[in-house]
């Protein structure tokens, strides 16, 4: 094994995906992962600090983009919109991820213990969000109705990209994020 290689992460987490669309993630080890990527596990420590997390990575970066959309958006947008602005711009990271996403969600989806984390994190950006809001002046309940209810959305407009004929749908994942948000609206018109 070579002492340092380029990309290091990347390595990681192609290597843990595909170990994990192979052989299931409770059957797979970190020693694995590493050895598939051509590394050690003191590298693979370095960047991740357990098994699970090689799927979670880029999460800080999500955070970072919404509550940096949510900070940038124009004024006279309501709460709901200015999430909604938000997660529309957060989408096109996941457009230019190819395949991974969608590997990624079947594994999460076939894992009790990855379902578990995604809603830790999930729950994390609806706080960091509401955050957000509560420093560009929306008082609570609003700022906790509108970053939950936002995640909500991206976590269905998420969904149905991924079902959607194995990526080579129609729609984008900001279309999406658009379509359900407009759907939520009429559900909470009615």
């Amino acid at each position: 094994m070579t002492r340092w290689e380029p990309n290091a992460s990347g390595r990681l987490q192609r290597a843990a995906l595909e170990l994990y669309s192979e052989r299931g993630y409770d059957q797979t080890t970190v020693a694995e992962i590493a050895k598939r990527a051509g590394l050690t596990e003191r590298t693979y420590f370095r960047y991740f600090a357990d098994k699970r997390e090689v799927l979670f990575y880029g999460s800080d970066q999500l955070q970072e983009r919404l509550v940096a959309g949510i900070a940038s958006a124009p004024d006279g947008l309501s709460p709901l919109g200015v999430v909604g602005a938000a997660l529309e711009a957060a989408a096109a990271p996941f457009e230019e991820a190819g395949d991974f996403p969608r590997r990624r969600q079947a594994i999460i989806a076939a894992n009790p213990e990855l379902r578990e984390r995604e809603l830790i994190k999930l729950a994390a950006l609806a706080a960091a969000l509401a955050g957000t809001l509560r420093e560009r002046g929306v008082a609570d309940p609003a700022a906790s109705l509108a970053a939950e209810a936002g995640i909500a959305v991206f976590k269905i407009a998420f969904q149905r990209w991924v079902d959607e004929a194995g990526g080579s749908g129609k729609e984008t994942l900001a279309q999406l994020v658009r379509q359900s948000l407009a759907e939520l609206k009429t559900v909470a018109s009615g």
